[in-house]
């Protein structure tokens, strides 16, 4: 059954490396296509020509070495141009959004892990995105050393140049460990908007998991 809505719904996907964001953002858009809702996927950093541009220069290994100030600044000017032309056109137009990382990435990785001050992160987002805030964070959650050779693996398995990954998997463990505290705690900081799911599961039983967690936050609208 097609169903109508008033205004879109923004759903965050969050966690380490390889908790399983973007096998359960398709699973969940199944699952929407078949209830007949529209929706948008897309991702941090990225979502806009120019903030894929800026995801290209974050990931590198080659790029140049900087401050978590830094990096934090980056990933936040992508996070305007994704937001104002991106998650808030979808938003009016009814769909729901549903987006792999968001400004929780930013405090866990930039902030609790990278050093950043949380009040400094907090402040810049006012200024960035102060009406962009999402209605519901999934956050899959997994031992990172799982995470890690789950990566490894897909890229084995896909024959990826980039056989080292990306910058952010060549951290050592300390900083994946902090990740997932860090992610732990932002729940628990706000659990109205938060819901933790243990990702070291079956892709079907992580999914349902999500489900349950969408049909309690919006009660009424999801059947």
């Amino acid at each position: 059954m097609v169903r109508a809505m008033n205004e879109g719904r923004f759903i965050t996907f969050e966690g380490g490396d390889g908790v399983g964001k973007t096998t359960q953002i398709a699973r969940l858009a199944e699952r929407l296509d078949a209830w007949g809702q529209r929706y948008l996927i897309t991702r941090e950093p990225g979502g806009t020509p120019f903030a894929e541009r800026l995801r290209e220069l974050i990931l590198s290994p080659e790029t140049p070495e900087h401050s978590a100030l830094s990096e934090a600044l980056l990933f936040l000017s992508g996070r305007h141009d994704h937001v104002e032309r991106t998650i808030h056109p979808a938003l009016e137009r009814g769909e729901w959004v549903l987006c792999d990382r968001f400004a929780d990435s930013t405090r866990a990785y930039q902030g609790a892990a990278g050093g950043v001050d949380v009040a400094t992160l907090k402040a810049l987002e006012e200024i960035v995105h102060p009406r962009c805030r999402p209605d519901l964070t999934i956050i899959l959650d997994l031992d990172p050393g799982q995470g890690l050779a789950r990566r490894k693996e897909r890229r084995e398995r896909s024959g990826a140049k980039d056989a080292v990954g990306d910058r952010y998997e060549q951290r050592d463990q300390d900083f994946q460990y902090r990740l997932r505290r860090s992610f732990l705690a932002i729940a628990a900081d706000e659990p109205a908007r938060c819901r933790v799911v243990a990702a070291g599961r079956s892709i079907e039983s992580v999914h349902e998991d999500v489900w349950h967690a969408i049909q309690d936050r919006f009660e009424g609208e999801v059947t």
